[in-house]
């Protein structure tokens, strides 16, 4: 655990902290602290839109993204810490005591539902990061035209925040028994990978076309 909440260091100082030798946080929290950032850029956009010449008859619909996209970016930098937590739930797990069979069983179990909660913890990020990229998308094509490039970089990120969630689940799957479990996390990690993938590449046909 660490003193400071993750979401409350300075820019310099998580970056350091990512640097360092310690295995949290990794790219899970940087995948939640990526799609934060943006959500941060689509509230900014419709910001930028709203009451603006030209784009009067947006304001209620960029009223919307601006309060959806305003409280998933909190929700997200709330995520950088949950991600790293989940990561430490399991290494206290692998710390457990094993000289019986009791403590055995209780220690592969315990380490069974920690793997678990690192997997279903970026899962929920990756979906969150999905909506950014929903958003981000729609800041592109509608959005104050001057901010389309903005708009643009929420959705890069917003794909790589997805990607990278994933990425991260599937690599948790590894040490987990529960074949069942693993199977539905695939099957969910391959739509979400899909549905980024092919909104990213819409945005980008969409700010070349404006």
């Amino acid at each position: 655990m660490f003193d400071t909440n993750m979401k409350d260091m300075t820019v310099t100082g998580l970056c350091d902290l990512t640097a360092s030798n310690s295995p949290a946080p990794g790219g899970g929290s940087i995948s939640a602290m990526a799609g934060a950032y943006s959500a941060a850029l689509c509230a900014m956009v419709a910001k930028l839109t709203t009451n603006k010449k030209g784009y009067e008859h947006l304001n209620e619909q960029m009223a919307q993204i601006n309060q959806q996209a305003e409280a998933l970016r909190l929700e997200l930098l709330t995520d950088i810490q949950k991600d790293s937590e989940s990561f430490n739930a399991y290494m206290e797990a692998l710390g457990l005591p094993k000289n019986t069979d009791e403590e055995k069983a209780a220690r592969s179990q315990a380490m069974q539902d920690a793997l678990k909660g690192a997997c279903q913890v970026p899962l929920k990020v990756a979906y969150k990061c999905l909506e950014a990229l929903k958003m981000a998308k729609t800041a592109v094509e509608l959005g104050n035209i001057n901010t389309a490039s903005d708009g643009m970089v929420g959705a890069l990120l917003g794909r790589a925040s997805v990607l990278g969630a994933t990425h991260n689940v599937r690599i948790n799957l590894g040490g987990i028994k529960d074949e069942d479990f693993k199977a539905d996390m695939m099957s969910q990690c391959d739509q979400l990978e899909a549905q980024a993938n092919a909104i990213e590449q819409e945005a980008s046909r969409i700010l070349h076309a404006r």
